[in-house]
């Protein structure tokens, strides 16, 4: 490895790129509100207000729509955690603390619209989801963000935001409710902007220091976890939405990581030493395997719900 940069140096270095990014963000990003999102229209009292509690027939969601929305919302509550990893570990000054509040900010938007919806709506269980939320927020999150690691953060967040994307815009298709799909796009296009910030962050940073950035790189994507991990149920509620599609192990490979992969043009560089390129091997080794396992899982969900289409036109 060739140039090492500490935290504070690396944010000096990127000063430029921070600056030059917020601005492109700011006069990018559209001003939005979550209450015109929200079908105020469809709220009632529940019963501590003389109304009627939650009941399952009140939901107009399947239980697909119900897991996505919640492991999405859930996934948007526990910013104080990220916030905190971003703040605790690295400088607030110049842009990159301007940054880190402006996307604080816009994340909690998300939370907002979502629970507004699903509350109004009456969509889910309001009583379960603030239980969720208190047990997930009091748990934490455990991400390369909350480290101390400047470029692991940045890699990781890339992959993150990019990933949320994603899931947004299937749970938003899943509902089966143009109102929640019109909600889940407006909060997709946020977090694409957001990937745009790291993702040009994680470009310079390349550049910098090539051969400690694509370490990180290599070691956020080999061990890439969704930062819903500490959330109730989530390993479960996972397998459903990668067996219906919302997120899988073929969306995580072809529509997070390789492109984000292939922007910074990660396996035509040029400019790694010795150690860099092992890191390169190592992150190559891993989209390989992944691509193997992918498919396999797709093929084992085929087979799956053949089964469980066959029973069913049995027992019709």
């Amino acid at each position: 490895m060739t140039r090492v940069l500490d935290h504070e140096e690396l944010l000096t270095e990127l000063d430029g790129t921070l600056e030059a990014n917020l601005n492109r963000h700011l006069s990018m990003a559209k001003e939005w509100h979550p209450h015109d999102y929200v079908p105020w229209d469809l709220g009632r009292n529940f019963a501590a207000m003389g109304g009627e509690d939650w009941s399952l027939e009140q939901s107009s969601l399947s239980e697909l729509a119900r897991t996505a929305m919640i492991t999405n919302l859930l996934t948007e509550d526990n910013l104080p955690s990220y916030h905190r990893g971003l703040a605790d570990n690295f400088s607030l000054d110049g842009a990159w603390g301007t940054w880190v509040g402006r996307w604080t900010a816009e994340e909690n938007r998300h939370g907002i619209v979502m629970r507004d919806y699903l509350v109004v709506t009456r969509a889910v269980d309001p009583v379960e989801l603030e239980r969720a939320r208190m047990h997930h927020m009091t748990v934490g999150v455990d991400a390369p963000m909350d480290g101390a690691n400047f470029l692991h953060s940045v890699a990781y967040v890339t992959f993150q935001e990019l990933a949320t994307r994603v899931s947004h815009r299937n749970t938003g298709l899943a509902c089966g409710d143009p109102v929640a799909d019109r909600m889940l796009a407006r909060v997709a296009a946020d977090e694409n902007l957001h990937m745009i910030f790291y993702r040009n962050l994680g470009e310079a940073s390349l550049d910098l220091v090539p051969d400690q950035m694509v370490r990180a790189i290599a070691d956020v994507a080999t061990d890439f976890q969704m930062p819903g991990l500490n959330m109730p149920n989530f390993r479960k509620n996972a397998m459903i939405l990668a067996k219906n599609g919302i997120y899988d192990l073929r969306q995580h490979l072809d529509e997070v990581l390789m492109p984000v992969l292939r922007k910074w043009n990660i396996f035509e560089r040029n400019d790694f030493t010795g150690e860099g390129e092992r890191d390169r091997d190592r992150l190559a080794a891993f989209v390989e395997d992944l691509e193997s396992k992918a498919t396999k899982f797709e093929e084992s969900r085929d087979r799956l719900l053949a089964r469980e289409a066959a029973r069913a036109e049995k027992a019709s």
